[in-house]
């Protein structure tokens, strides 16, 4: 079975199935017998997206929204194939992304050009269309109805212009994708978590992403629902070690712009460095080849964003 957590409040976060276990969530929310998703994986998300429902023993007719946080495919190349699966189900995504769900040609160009074409194909396959009359804009503000409880969107840019969150009051609870940062399940410690801010490309902004982090907590959640990896918890302190940890980020880039073509291989060499000091400081055992390991991927998006950010002064 996969990773599933129920938290007693209408949420649970499951597997979505993407490259590896534990790394990427599903939320799913629940209320009065209504469902919305809260991002998608990969079109592979698909078969537990069903089972997830098959266990809360709801029907395909049940899922009124699927909410994208933004359109990375890690978080949104899913949304084609469950779209297809739930007839009644209406898309959710910022205005910026929108066109890009339903026309994903340039989306898939663009993350192409990151990984590579035998990447994308092999992790995503196809990225289906969603036809425009199902998509609603997520625009600041929008408030929509699940069951009993309501589900505000605001605009969270840092990590993409096209990021939003989801507040859920009813659970004192927001779903942040990728604005709150990355903590896997694997780094726990004595039931304390560690987090680490994600500075992929090609939309970072850091003066953004510190004031976007600001407003989440401005409306003092108990709990954020990430989707690398679910439930994290002492808001207060995480908030201190993502604006800290983000601080060194760009620190170590403006250390580096300056190195030519060995910027890259520098700053991440110093990137690693650090987070690996990090997690050992947070009391991490883990073997050093499997913590890179667990951060390959976040680490060379790290470095391509803090660079890409170098180069597109505001």
């Amino acid at each position: 079975m996969f990773d599933w957590r129920d938290y007693g409040n209408g949420i649970i976060a499951f597997d979505a199935g993407y490259v590896r276990p534990i790394l990427a969530a599903i939320h799913m929310i629940v209320d009065n017998g209504r469902v919305a998703f809260v991002d998608t994986g990969s079109n592979d998300s698909l078969p537990n997206v069903i089972a997830a429902l098959d266990k809360i023993g709801l029907g395909r007719d049940a899922v009124d929204y699927v909410i994208l946080t933004h359109i990375h495919l890690d978080h949104a190349g899913g949304a084609g194939a469950l779209m297809r699966e739930f007839p009644n189900a209406k898309l959710v995504v910022h205005p910026r992304g929108s066109r890009h769900m339903a026309e994903p040609s340039k989306l898939v160009a663009g993350v192409t050009a990151v990984y590579g074409k035998e990447y994308v194909d092999t992790v995503y396959g196809e990225i289906l269309p969603i036809a425009a009359e199902r998509i609603i804009d997520a625009h600041e503000g929008l408030t929509l109805q699940l069951g009993g409880r309501e589900l505000l969107m605001i605009d969270t840019p840092g990590h993409a212009k096209h990021h939003i969150c989801i507040i859920d009051r009813q659970a004192s609870a927001i779903f942040t994708g990728d604005m709150f940062g990355l903590s896997y399940r694997e780094f726990d410690v004595d039931g304390r978590q560690f987090i680490l801010p994600t500075t992929s490309p090609s939309q970072f902004d850091p003066a953004e992403m510190r004031a976007s982090i600001d407003r989440l907590m401005s409306y003092q959640p108990s709990a954020m629902y990430l989707t690398h990896y679910a439930q994290v918890t002492d808001l207060p302190a995480k908030a201190v070690d993502l604006h800290r940890r983000l601080d060194r980020h760009i620190a170590i880039a403006q250390a580096h712009a300056n190195d030519g073509e060995k910027r890259h291989a520098a700053t991440k060499q110093d990137l690693t460095a650090y987070i690996l000091a990090e997690l050992r400081s947070h009391g991490c055992a883990l073997p050093e080849a499997t913590i890179l390991e667990i951060l390959a991927t976040d680490l060379e998006l790290n470095v391509q964003g803090l660079t890409w950010w170098l180069d597109h002064p505001a």
